[in-house]
């Protein structure tokens, strides 16, 4: 699909994996909304960018408020791609010296993770499928998941079945939206540097990029924007879960 033009909605596109994805569909030509919680830097982000970028608040629980956000997006044109990269981190034990889990802290991520892109998706789903068939094709939804989903770690009961739920959506969703000529597809990123490891000690994040077989580091958010804009752009590329990790296969805690 040439995105040349399309509007891409990015939630979560204030920052990390989200913010490079705004400025690589950007730089390729398309017309991006910015849909990030009100106190991201998301204004000051779309005012930076300049012309074919706008900021909208919006929280991806919010129904009312992602149709806002697609709403505002009808300035900059016809919308045919949403990426979802909005999304909670948790690190808490099934039960921990303080107890069991709290089953509201598993439900706020399980929400805004897996409730929040399933609500996304389905309503740039209805979006996209009014728009005008081009090539055999009307646009695209590009789910980010992660390496969790298939190797979780200790303390990552909640983040782990959030990003499972995704990947597990993934191939029935895009069989539900073939008719709408949309493909889903799921990016399932291994350790990258962005704000959801902002609270993890640089001695544990040294330990963890040792632990990616080639390249030895951790990723870089415009290699994931990179795929996404290829996701975009390759007709064929439809129903899949692609891991974006060095190679990398956590194991258990030694």
């Amino acid at each position: 699909m040439d995105i040349t033009g399309c509007v891409v909605l990015v939630t979560g596109g204030a920052s990390g994996l989200g913010l490079a994805a705004v400025q690589k569909f950007l730089g390729a030509g398309a017309r991006v909304v910015i849909a990030d919680l009100p106190s991201s830097p998301g204004a000051d982000i779309a005012a930076e960018l300049g012309e074919g970028v706008i900021f909208k608040a919006t929280d991806v629980t919010s129904e009312a408020q992602v149709t806002a956000a697609m709403d505002a997006g009808r300035e900059l044109g016809t919308l045919r791609v949403a990426v979802n990269c909005a999304g909670v981190s948790s690190a808490v034990k099934t039960v921990g010296k303080g107890g069991p889990f709290p089953l509201a802290e598993f439900s706020r991520v399980i929400q805004v993770n897996l409730v929040g892109t399933f609500n996304v998706l389905r309503l740039a789903a209805e979006r996209i499928g009014e728009a005008e068939e081009v090539d055999g094709e009307r646009g695209v939804i590009i789910n980010t998941a992660s390496i969790a989903a298939f190797d979780g770690q200790v303390g990552q009961t909640a983040y782990a079945a959030s990003k499972g739920g995704i990947v597990g959506m993934t191939l029935p969703a895009a069989r539900d939206l073939a008719p709408l000529k949309i493909r889903v597809v799921t990016i399932a990123p291994g350790l990258f540097r962005t704000p959801l490891l902002a609270n993890v000690p640089e001695k544990a994040l040294a330990a963890l990029s040792n632990q990616v077989a080639h390249p030895a580091r951790f990723g870089r958010p415009n290699e994931y924007a990179d795929l996404a804009l290829h996701v975009a752009e390759n007709a064929m590329l439809n129903a899949e879960t692609i891991r974006l990790d060095g190679a990398v296969r956590m194991g258990p805690p030694q």
